[in-house]
């Protein structure tokens, strides 16, 4: 199995430079709000796929008042250690390293390493907007084909062509363009592609996010199975996106954007019909979150010989001592996978370790 053995931060967020070593599969980090344990998780998560998972851009973690940062892991993997690096240049340059070796295209390296990640404000995952869940299931489908990766980042570009050139033909008053044409040729395989790609997906991730539901939810969050339904909703199941976007064209040009097309996909969470937010507890919701991150870690396990990393920010968070020892037993029992959690209390995350009688180290955070 593939396991992070060691983590060197250099000007990465509130570290001018941090070691650490690992030797055990389950690993904690504690300490005070504040003092740096979601930016380890993190940095961990930079290796992984070469991006925040928290910041919106490269420069938001760079130390304050430094020009870059560089993070570098040692992962063992089938017995053998790969050395991977993650540098931000002053220029805004990013790359990635493997074994000295630098990669002609970050992209390359999803997947190489992968990684779940689950965090307190994930719960937009449940209550948010559909885009909070097609990023979900790109960022998983990434992970499992490069190929998609590179058809979702050439969807985007096109998509993005196409609303530019509505706006311009909006303002000259244009109702055709050869060029409208041409992108719509280009724009259609590509979402037909991505399309087919997430049903396919959905229909393996649906069954066993239920199945992990029952197995985490308490008493008071139990539901029938068969009252929880998992949707995926798109405008191309019942109908060619060439055609759709030829239909919409009138539409489009008055609205100035494209209005039809899988970057308006939706995974609709119901409950007895109803919308699952809306009627919900916290807990129930917790439980699905949980529920669906799980579920795609059991994917990346199925799909690598190497199982992902977890890495679980703060997850103790709003959650009673059953939950906990549930969710506990989940991911360092019934999973293969090193799992990074965080927590602000050593003694309560020893106390929980205890209790399922599994080998951990924990190291308490203070800062840089």
């Amino acid at each position: 199995m593939s396991q992070l053995r060691e983590i060197t931060l250099f000007q990465f967020k509130n570290y001018l430079e941090k070691r650490l070593t690992f030797s055990k599969r389950i690993i904690g980090f504690t300490g005070k709000n504040g003092v740096g344990k979601t930016n380890l998780l993190d940095a961990i998560h930079y290796l992984g796929l070469t991006k925040s998972y928290f910041g919106k851009t490269d420069l938001q973690s760079v130390h304050f008042g430094q020009q870059g940062f560089r993070i570098l892991g040692l992962f063992e993997k089938k017995g053998m250690i790969d050395e991977v690096s993650c540098v931000y240049r002053e220029n805004g340059k990013k790359e990635i390293t493997i074994n000295g070796n630098l990669l002609p295209r970050n992209t390359e390296h999803i997947g190489q390493y992968p990684i779940v990640l689950i965090a307190p404000d994930d719960i937009q995952l449940i209550t948010g907007e559909s885009r909070d869940r097609r990023m979900f299931i790109d960022q998983l489908i990434s992970q499992l084909d490069t190929s998609y990766l590179h058809h979702l980042l050439s969807y985007n570009r096109l998509l993005q062509q196409r609303n530019a050139l509505l706006k311009e033909m909006a303002s000259k008053r244009q109702m055709e363009d050869p060029l409208l044409d041409v992108i719509d040729q280009q724009l259609a395989p590509y979402g037909s592609l991505l399309f087919e790609k997430r049903k396919k997906i959905l229909e393996e991730l649906v069954p066993i996010a239920k199945e992990i539901y029952q197995q985490l939810a308490s008493s008071p969050e139990k539901i029938n199975s068969e009252s929880l339904t998992l949707i995926y909703r798109s405008e191309l199941e019942k109908n060619e996106f060439s055609d759709l976007l030829k239909t919409s064209r009138s539409k489009d040009l008055y609205l100035q954007r494209t209005t039809k097309g899988v970057h308006r996909d939706e995974l609709e969470c119901l409950f007895q019909d109803h919308p699952f937010k809306q009627i919900a507890s916290q807990g129930q919701r917790k439980c699905l979150l949980f529920s669906l991150k799980l579920a795609a870690l059991k994917l990346l396990e199925k799909n690598y010989s190497n199982p992902p990393l977890l890495l679980l920010d703060d997850f103790f968070e709003k959650l009673d001592d059953s939950r906990i020892e549930n969710l506990l037993q989940l991911v360092c029992n019934k999973v293969h996978s090193q799992v990074f959690l965080s927590h602000t209390s050593t003694e309560k995350l020893h106390f929980h370790l205890k209790k399922i009688d599994v080998p951990y180290e924990i190291f308490e955070i203070t800062g840089t």
